[in-house]
């Protein structure tokens, strides 16, 4: 067993007046954070990636990261996720999970 880390990075893009309104509200809707929630969506997508791709073992994670950051280029929110594990197998399909 080694200690193994992969790192995802995806864009969600918007239409540009959408992503203006959601900048300006920091990402607060009526219904919560898009943010808080996409953070929450993608530790529990990378814990369970496989329940959810064929082929991939059941790991014990020992850290998941997610990042989010406007991208004014792109009209874009970019997302970061970072996976750690010590184990016989990498996490490559669990940060792409996070991320997706």
């Amino acid at each position: 067993a080694t200690t193994r880390e992969a790192t995802a990075i995806g864009h969600v893009r918007f239409p540009s007046e959408i992503y203006q309104q959601i900048k300006a509200a920091d990402g607060m809707t009526k219904k919560g954070s898009i943010t808080q929630t996409a953070h929450i969506a993608g530790i529990m997508a990378a814990k369970r990636t496989h329940d959810l791709i064929p082929l991939c073992h059941p790991l014990p994670l020992d850290k998941i990261g997610l990042t989010f950051d406007y991208n004014d280029a792109l009209s874009s929110i970019t997302v970061s996720a970072i996976v750690k594990v010590t184990h016989k197998t990498g996490v490559e399909m669990e940060a792409l999970t996070a991320v997706s």
